[in-house]
């Protein structure tokens, strides 16, 4: 060993060590807490109004998403369509555009949007999605369910119905396909499905009923 290479080491073996922060990134540091990661999760959505104001910020639904996937590593593996997927399921945020339209244009039925559900039964094979309008109207479709994996439901649609407090209007189905079930506890639940699109429910304090 040259001399210059011997300083180095007994400057090195004396020297305390350097002190580094660590680096963690949002996922890898979540995915060891499930405590966290849930609450980052809902606190980023808390502001979003079930996701209207997020389809105009990129930067709010890449955070949002960046959460889920942790949210999510921590459901791997798990089942997600058991007896406890069933529930009435009230939205709390999503991306799909197809609902957010009508809550954002509730004003065309003389109100504001009330509560947005996913209504549940794996053993009935039965889903309704639900979008009230208080104080009497409702937009629901139904949907048959079959359960393809731990962790993916597939359904198709069956029937649609506009009701107010003395008018019903049919509306026919309009479409099928899938979606998965990345985390499920005993408060909320995260989908994503078929088209890319997310959804974040929590268990509703009742049930709803046709």
């Amino acid at each position: 060993m040259t001399a210059a290479a011997t300083a180095t080491a007994t400057a090195s073996f004396f020297s305390p060590p350097a002190t580094r922060a660590p680096k963690f990134t949002c996922s890898s540091t979540l995915a060891t807490q499930p405590g966290s990661a849930k609450k980052r999760l809902l606190s980023l959505i808390a502001d979003q109004d079930r996701g209207l104001r997020t389809q105009r910020d990129p930067g709010a639904l890449s955070s949002i998403v960046e959460a889920i996937d942790a949210v999510a590593a921590l459901g791997r593996g798990a089942v997600t369509t058991g007896p406890s997927l069933s529930a009435t399921w009230r939205l709390l945020w999503t991306t799909e555009k197809e609902q957010l339209y009508i809550v954002e244009n509730a004003r065309w039925f003389g109100t504001a949007a009330g509560d947005v559900l996913q209504v549940i039964d794996v053993e009935k094979k039965a889903l309704n999605n639900v979008i009230t309008f208080p104080p009497d109207g409702v937009f629901f479709v139904r949907s048959n369910i079959e359960i393809s994996s731990s962790q993916r439901v597939n359904f198709r649609f069956t029937s649609a119905v506009l009701r107010g407090k003395s008018w019903e209007i049919p509306l026919p189905p309009f479409g099928q396909g899938w979606f998965e079930n990345v985390y499920l506890d005993d408060e909320i639940r995260v989908a994503k499905d078929i088209r890319g699109d997310y959804l974040i429910v929590e268990r509703a304090p009742y049930s709803w009923k046709e």
